[in-house]
């Protein structure tokens, strides 16, 4: 009797052992099927991101019964790419793949799959900004879809400007109704606090340098053509604009400017109160609104309607392993992921800002990111393309926020700051 209930027991545990094992590899595949009846969609991110993103295959997962999704996901983008890499060469790549700055590589690598020959039908391209589609455009094909991007905008004190008594800015500005705005400021504001804050230059960045060359015609590098079309004389119209706008207190003195680089909100002199516009990126809202009691808001650089000259920094892309068994599941899928409003409201701006019209009329619960949305819904039109970064662009910030500051604070002319910084470029494009 001992014997048998000793047996009884082990193949109890076993078979309870066996139940749990199918269980874990059950879970591990997604709801309901193991990985091989499932789409595989390969990212990195932190548990916020996972939880996300779960939440949207959820969804998806209801409206579109018998249809799986896997997700296999890394911690950062190292063990992501080593691991896509490794499944890749084995013949076992997932379905989607999670990318960044780095998609050329795999384009050249012939991973990827040509997306062009579903536009208009399983993917529904004609609601996203077309500079989001070209930032995914390789070689003149479409292999990424933007999961999301940010931009470069102005910030301004909505608080402040309301207790001043002045009206909010429109969203879009040519550059004379901008300075008629500063100098509207300028009259009522108080003293010590300036228009805004002197972007000219940071050490951080040379962004509104390049915001400017594009609306100026003169983009800072052709990557193909290798060269710049920033002349000494585009130069010094600029660090002109910026003369202008100190010479009349409409920006601080240099003195006061180099005291808040923008590096974060820390740093920044919006959040210390001493101007009313500044700039940022729009994935910086949320972390400079919560520095500050007063409410901030978004607004285009000057001439942006008119030019096209703002751009979004995409994010991240979805693209599609082209060794995929389930192609037209997984872009159904993926345009789910980009442009359904049901998902848009739970994956929020993780990673990054919706560059689909459908699904950023689907609104956000979270205040900074409907700001977002609301800018990039005026932004986004008005935007082209990025262009390319100048070779050496670290370099290319940190010496040309030496000229600028030369010229602030009254150590060389605009003119001769101008072929300073022409020349830079060339050299760092010949370097």
């Amino acid at each position: 009797m001992k014997m048998k209930t000793i047996i009884f027991t082990v193949c109890a545990a076993i078979c309870a052992l066996s139940a749990v094992g199918c269980a874990k590899k059950k879970n591990a595949a997604g709801t309901g099927g193991g990985a091989s009846d499932a789409v595989r969609w390969a990212y990195w991110g932190s548990e916020a991101r996972v939880k996300r993103s779960q939440d949207a295959i959820n969804i998806y997962q209801a409206a579109n019964p018998g249809i799986l999704v896997n997700p296999e996901v890394s911690g950062g983008t190292g063990d992501h790419f080593t691991k896509v890499d490794t499944q890749i060469a084995g013949g076992n790549g997932p379905d989607i793949i999670q990318m960044g700055g780095n998609i050329n590589d795999y384009v050249n690598r012939g991973v990827l799959l040509d997306l062009d020959p579903y536009k208009g039908t399983l993917l529904d391209t004609s609601v996203i900004d077309e500079s989001a589609l070209e930032s995914g455009t390789v070689n003149g094909k479409l292999y990424g879809v933007s999961t999301g991007v940010t931009m470069p905008a102005l910030v301004y004190n909505k608080s402040l400007l309301s207790r001043i008594g002045v009206d909010l800015p429109k969203p879009s500005m040519t550059y004379a109704e901008f300075r008629d705005y500063l100098v509207q400021l300028k009259a009522k504001l108080p003293a010590g606090v300036y228009p805004l804050h002197d972007i000219g230059a940071f050490a951080s960045n040379s962004t509104p340098f390049g915001y400017w060359t594009r609306y100026n015609g003169t983009p800072l590098y052709d990557d193909v053509k290798q060269t710049t079309y920033v002349t000494a004389a585009d130069a010094q119209k600029y660090l002109e604009l910026f003369k202008d706008y100190r010479d009349n207190g409409l920006i601080p003195p240099a003195d006061v400017a180099a005291t808040y680089p923008e590096l974060n909100s820390d740093t920044s002199a919006i959040i210390a109160g001493k101007a009313a516009i500044s700039f940022l990126w729009t994935n910086q809202l949320a972390g400079f609104q919560a520095a500050t009691n007063d409410e901030l808001d978004l607004l285009e650089f000057p001439g942006a309607e008119a030019t096209k000259a703002l751009w979004p920094a995409p994010s991240q892309f979805y693209t599609v392993n082209k060794d995929s068994k389930k192609i037209e599941e997984t872009v159904k899928f993926i345009n789910f992921l980009v442009n359904s409003p049901e998902a848009s409201k739970v994956l929020g701006n993780d990673r990054g800002a919706s560059a689909s019209s459908a699904a950023r009329a689907a609104g956000s619960s979270d205040v900074n990111d409907q700001k977002v949305l609301n800018y990039l819904s005026v932004a986004g039109p008005h935007s082209s393309k990025e262009t390319p970064h100048v070779p050496n662009d670290t370099e290319l910030n940190s010496t040309l926020y030496l000229v600028y500051q030369r010229v602030a604070f009254g150590q060389t002319t605009p003119a001769q700051g101008g072929k300073e910084i022409e020349a830079l470029l060339n050299r760092l494009i010949k370097k």
